[in-house]
């Protein structure tokens, strides 16, 4: 299943980038560049998918009218 999450990435004055997302606020997690901040959003992505179906909460829907 394809699932589109809207995601800010935040370029931190150390360097990197810090990954959020207005939809999953539980989706929190950076990268040294943005190809790696993107890949591990990837895996906290799933994180959340996981802590949705322990809690028996359904993933918001993303309208991007």
């Amino acid at each position: 299943m394809d699932y589109r999450v809207p995601l800010t990435l935040m370029p931190q004055a150390a360097g990197g980038y810090t990954v959020t997302s207005p939809l999953l606020p539980e989706l929190v997690t950076e990268g040294d560049s943005m190809s790696e901040a993107l890949e591990n959003a990837k895996d906290a992505f799933a994180a959340v998918v996981e802590l949705y179906e322990d809690l028996g909460r359904s993933l918001p829907q993303y309208d991007r009218a």
